[in-house]
């Protein structure tokens, strides 16, 4: 027994033996186990063959969010760019950042569809900004460690879309009369998270019904910040309603489909949320008027399209 020696270093001799695969092993090759020691190889194999709790929608158990930290930071990040080009953290929005990433509808008509993404990382100010980011923080850490990270980014990044797609296609015209008496018609410009955080929320519903929790505190959420997208102004309506809904079917495909099936159904739902956006995106550009005349002004640009004169 004195002349064996461990199989990981031939150099060190030892007395002792793995418990499951009976190799000779010195102390720091060791692991204790329910029963006896056993081998950092044998340990391993257990580990990959042991199968792993995972929650409705695949993830595995107690994953801590990293995703949602990610997107927290990145959003705080890209506000202090717009800020200090504009050298006003209150006036964000006249930096060129903002200029190229806001979604300004007749842009997107015009090619510049990055913008249906770009807007949802920027905000107008500080509260705009703080707002989004609390609510990001309350619902996102907890349906990260339900969905994953892999499904909890695609949640959040089709929820987005599905919100400025929304605007792209209802966001409503303005006129305006010129000094000279021609109508102009133009429309407004849209930035923030909160399509996203709207789609997390409907996900969060979805959740808590999938998982027979109470159901109430969750419509309570959803209703009390719909109060707030229809009683306060310069909140972008359809931004929310296309996020809420974008989120809720998403969440359905991700947290019903059985076990065995699970990972083709959720791969499945994702495809055909986005080809139904990217395709609700070529309709409404293809019958979008083009502006006559788009200016740069105060780093901003604006398209107008003359419709009457006098």
């Amino acid at each position: 027994m004195a002349d064996e020696v461990c199989v990981r270093h031939p150099d060190r001799p030892t007395g002792l033996r793995c418990v499951r695969c009976e190799r000779p092993s010195c102390p720091e090759c060791l692991r204790e186990a329910s029963v006896g020691y056993q081998c950092v190889d044998c340990v391993n194999e257990g580990r990959r063959t042991q199968r792993r709790a995972v929650t409705v929608a695949g993830a595995e158990l107690n994953t801590k969010p990293i995703v949602m930290p990610i997107l927290l930071v990145l959003n705080v990040a890209i506000f202090v760019l717009t800020a200090v080009q504009a050298q006003s953290i209150s006036n964000n929005q006249f930096s060129y950042p903002f200029e190229l990433g806001v979604l300004y509808p007749p842009a997107v008509a015009g090619g510049e569809w990055w913008r249906l993404i770009t807007n949802g990382f920027l905000h107008y100010g500080v509260i705009h900004l703080v707002v989004n980011m609390v609510s990001l923080y309350i619902v996102g850490r907890d349906l990260e460690m339900l969905f994953g990270r892999v499904r909890f980014l695609a949640l959040y990044l089709v929820s987005l879309l599905g919100g400025s797609v929304m605007v792209f296609l209802f966001d409503p015209e303005t006129a305006s009369r010129t000094s000279t008496g021609r109508v102009i018609v133009d429309y407004g410009y849209t930035a923030g998270a909160s399509g996203a955080i709207f789609g997390l929320m409907g996900a969060l519903a979805v959740a808590v019904f999938r998982l027979k929790l109470p159901i109430a505190p969750a419509l309570g959420i959803i209703a009390l910040n719909l109060v707030f997208t229809f009683t306060i102004a310069n909140i972008s309506i359809f931004g929310h309603i296309g996020g809420l809904i974008t989120g809720a079917v998403v969440a359905l495909g991700l947290l019903y489909p059985p076990a065995k099936i699970r990972t083709k159904v959720q791969v499945a739902t994702l495809l055909a949320v986005l080809v139904v956006l990217v395709g609700l995106v070529f309709v409404r550009d293809s019958g979008f008027d083009r502006p006559a005349t788009c200016v740069h002004e105060n780093s901003q640009v604006s398209c107008y399209r003359q419709v009457s004169s006098t």
